[in-house]
């Protein structure tokens, strides 16, 4: 079998995403937890507006999120303390000679590097719970990473950061071809692009290292979407030249050299903890549209709609707030994980997989609702 991780552009079956709940992200502040909850309340609603939407909700905090949420939003109760579902669930991939197949891969997840703020033991089974209640294959891997520290052209590319995959806190004894192969085996990347660095902020104390999904994307093969800081005052400023720079000179999985896209970042340069990165490259593809990141500046906002619209012909680019995201240390696209449509397989086929599927879905359900608690042992047969 080989493994592929789609392009985010392709057709979902739905977003999957996590509620929030209380610990070091949240904060302490009531005013501030209550801003948090609206914005990804407000995320979630709007992806309800082009796909279905399946959101993983702690016992102690369904009520909540019922009342904030969409009715159209599923909601499947499970424990849960880190809610950052793109980088602690699973990654989706297919295998193109098995079609209807759909594969999860359980990346190790340590808390973006195991700092000591960090709450992740519940978060950490989601990849296995969230495999079995759709009745994918696990893809396990021995890899520290985030799907926020990966980004592809579904054709073999993938763009990584060296400050994440070569974190020593991550993966200690890792290079890059180690890390390379394992990304082979398990995405299918066959071209890997090591950018050297993410942006400023995201080296804090409670960033990420570097993630790629705030720095660059692919909007389709052979371009490359990259934040581009325009004022000189901002530390980024340098960094996103660089960056443009070094992809301009690198070529994809097919050999084409990449057409680099700036899209700018909003002019506010502060909040209360320092330099922002604010970032549109933290979008979220979803059917017929593109979820975008707002900072409250209406002529940049209405910029990056333009240019995520040209970017991705034939879809609608919707603005959301996502600043107080942001002070949380990420944006939409963190939030967020698509689950890509498979083909459909024969009728035979199909029948006796959804059979099993409403058995092990069934059979979740009565666990969560007995016990409150969630089954992250039921799950696809774990392959690699």
């Amino acid at each position: 079998m080989a493994w592929r991780m789609p392009h985010e552009g392709d057709p979902h079956e739905r977003t999957w995403m996590a509620f929030p709940n209380e610990g070091p992200t949240l904060g302490d502040d009531p005013a501030e937890q209550e801003r948090f909850y609206a914005a990804w309340s407000a995320v979630a609603n709007a992806v309800a507006e082009f796909e279905p939407v399946t959101m993983l909700v702690d016992p102690s905090k369904a009520a909540r999120a019922r009342q904030a949420l969409s009715s159209d939003i599923e909601l499947v109760e499970t424990p849960v303390d880190e809610f950052w579902f793109r980088d602690h669930g699973p990654t989706f991939v297919v295998d193109d000679e098995r079609p209807g197949v759909l594969g999860a891969v359980d990346w190790i997840f340590n808390g973006w590097g195991a700092p000591e703020w960090a709450s992740w033991t519940k978060a950490a089974a989601h990849a296995r719970f969230t495999a079995g209640l759709v009745g994918a294959e696990v893809v396990s891997s021995l890899l520290v990473n985030e799907g926020g520290g990966i980004h592809v052209d579904g054709e073999g590319t993938v763009l990584v950061t060296e400050t994440v995959q070569l974190d020593p806190r991550r993966n200690r004894f890792a290079d890059k071809e180690r890390v390379e192969a394992e990304l082979a085996c398990t995405i299918g990347a066959t071209k890997v692009v090591w950018l050297p660095r993410g942006l400023t902020r995201d080296y804090d104390e409670f960033g990420t290292n570097g993630h790629v999904d705030i720095v660059a994307t692919i909007p389709t093969p052979g371009r490359v979407l990259l934040h581009a800081q325009q004022n000189p005052e901002h530390p980024d400023f340098e960094v996103s030249h660089a960056l443009r720079a070094f992809l301009a000179e690198q070529t994809d999985a097919a050999g084409r050299t990449f057409e680099v896209i700036d899209l700018p970042a909003p002019e506010t340069l502060r909040d209360h903890e320092g330099f922002v990165d604010y970032s549109y490259v933290n979008h979220l593809v979803v059917n017929g549209g593109v979820i975008a990141c707002g900072f409250g500046e209406e002529r940049a906002d209405a910029q990056a709609r333009d240019i995520l619209e040209a970017a991705y012909p034939g879809r609608r680019a919707v603005t959301v707030d996502a600043r107080q995201i942001f002070a949380g240390g990420g944006g939409i696209h963190c939030i967020t994980q698509q689950q890509p449509a498979v083909p459909s397989r024969s009728l035979s086929e199909r029948g006796t997989s959804e059979t099993k599927r409403l058995e092990r879905t069934n059979d979740l359900a009565h666990h969560v609702s007995s016990s409150g608690a969630g089954a992250p042992f039921a799950q696809g047969p774990v392959t690699r």
